[in-house]
């Protein structure tokens, strides 16, 4: 870490409370500052971890404060503020804004809503006057995308909880001060019980034993790791649910995935900007690569997908503030975590594209930007699951409502209705009830990015810039229709078991 020998810069921050714009002017001219001007950001994305100059200048800007209510000291827990400080973020640096969103929307958000008020006081005292941050174990090595059925246990001694079993894959293993932690009870004869549990603990109790750290792909900012757990957590300490653990654990990872738009909006703005002055300056048989058209499709994809974000960035603020149980949005969370994601990464395989060989290096932003926001279409719940979700509570609706037809259904729903008025030539068909996996995870792209034009012709109502909705209408289209071809195709394939017996070309090209 010897290269990360800087000069102290200690930037007076503005009070917790301070206009918005004030704080955030701060906040983005200390990002700047630290990843623009004073550190070599090129060094910064090939060494793991974060020097502590500048984890110290971001937390001296206490960023996390807009995720704590007015009453405990914090900026009072607004979407349109978490946001703006995830798009800030993830502007700068895409782990960093990662850092953020584990934070709030996995540790602070939760214990806002669900932990004792007598606890939250002491956490987000922490939070604020000692740049204490937390994080959220709930994968384990055996049980990835099947949460329900976790193995970390724990039975009740003595007005404790005592757990044990094994996490992995949390972001800030080893780092956070704070953990939610999950479990499931375990019964007196060694079974456990279907629901599960969140817990607070604090770290420096002990308890947690990091086994391993992982060298993570991308994301080096981020220390991730296997965590051996053997806690007694006070009574206290426990969350509690409005109804169930599991439609609590729905509320959080629902909130979460919402939230999504905000690091997304970020990156994508960045890829953006580095395509188009890039595709301005180079010049390629005498002409500046803008004057190409394929070129110009590529660019006008990331606009799109730009315009696609804002649109998710301003329906998560209006629809999914802190208050609101969104347990139920499945549809809606789905839909956002994968269509952004998805994009976050075609972009950024978009800008390497445009770049070309030099892009290609890890201490180039392209580069970067295509290892770091691979694993957003993985962590909270694989795109891939989340797509078949989509579909399957769609089915469920539809069956519910008596309705076969696509379009007439979705064209009645509040989320899709005028979305699929405009798609009605591809959308005015009967679904199958019962249709291959491969195909629900097809029909679920589809609807994702169904939902994903409603949302941006809403953004056009409200005055955003019209050029911009127009073409992105344009571009959704293509790709819903690109889809929808995909799903109408009857897939045979299958996988061969054996597929090695009599398949070497050589033995069968000889003459």
């Amino acid at each position: 870490m010897s290269s990360f020998r800087f000069p102290s810069f200690e930037p007076t921050a503005p009070p917790v409370n301070a206009p918005f714009d004030v704080f955030l002017t701060h906040y983005t001219s200390t990002l700047r500052t630290l990843f623009s001007e004073r550190s070599n950001i090129e060094e910064l994305s090939l060494h793991r971890g974060l020097p502590p100059f500048i984890l110290r200048d971001i937390m001296a800007c206490n960023p996390l404060a807009v995720n704590i209510p007015t009453e405990y000291g914090g900026r009072g827990s607004h979407m349109d503020e978490a946001m703006t400080l995830l798009e800030a973020t993830s502007y700068e640096s895409l782990p960093l804004s990662l850092l953020l969103g584990i934070n709030s929307a996995l540790f602070l958000q939760p214990v806002s809503i669900y932990a004792d008020p007598s606890v939250r006081a002491g956490i987000f005292s922490r939070f604020i006057h000692e740049k204490n941050m937390g994080g959220l174990m709930i994968t384990e090595p055996d049980f990835g995308s099947d949460a329900l059925r976790m193995q970390t246990g724990y039975t009740v001694e003595d007005g404790h909880y005592h757990l044990k079993g094994t996490k992995h894959w949390a972001g800030l293993t080893g780092w956070a001060d704070f953990w939610l932690l999950t479990a499931r009870r375990r019964t007196p004869n060694g079974d456990l019980t279907r629901d599960i549990d969140f817990f607070i603990h604090d770290a420096s109790l002990k308890g947690i034993e990091v086994e391993e750290v992982f060298h993570n792909l991308g994301l080096y900012m981020l220390p991730y790791g296997r965590n051996k757990i053997d806690v007694k957590i006070p009574a206290a300490y426990k969350l509690e649910p409005k109804t169930t653990g599991v439609t609590m654990m729905l509320d959080i990872l629902h909130r979460s995935r919402l939230q999504f738009p905000g690091m997304g909006m970020g990156f994508l703005r960045r890829m953006l900007d580095e395509a188009f002055t890039h595709c301005r300056d180079r010049v390629v048989g005498g002409a500046s690569l803008l004057t190409y058209d394929q070129v110009r499709k590529r660019l006008a994809r990331l606009q799109a997908q730009f315009t696609v974000c804002s649109a998710l960035c301003a329906y998560t603020v209006r629809n999914a503030p802190i208050d609101k149980d969104v347990s139920r949005m499945d549809v809606e969370a789905n839909s956002i975590k994968t269509v952004v994601t998805d994009y976050m990464q075609e972009a950024a395989q978009s800008l390497l594209q445009l770049v070309g060989a030099k892009g290609y290096r890890l201490d180039h932003i392209a580069g970067r930007a295509v290892v770091d926001s691979r694993p957003f279409q993985i962590f909270e719940g694989s795109n891939d699951i989340l797509y078949q979700q989509i579909t399957e509570s769609v089915l469920k609706a539809m069956r519910k409502s008596q309705v076969d037809n696509l379009y007439a259904y979705l064209r009645s729903t509040d989320i899709m209705g005028r979305a699929a008025e405009i798609l009605r030539p591809m959308l005015d068909f009967n679904v199958e009830m019962k249709i291959a996996q491969r195909k629900l995870v097809e029909l679920g792209q589809v609807l994702g990015r169904v939902f994903s034009l409603e949302m941006v012709l809403r953004l056009g109502d409200t005055g955003f810039r019209s050029e911009l909705i127009q073409s992105c209408i344009q571009v959704l289209q293509q790709e819903i229709h690109n889809l929808m071809a995909s799903y109408q195709v009857e897939h045979t394939g299958d996988f061969v078991d054996d597929y090695s017996i009599d398949s070497s070309w050589l033995a069968y090209s000889k003459p």
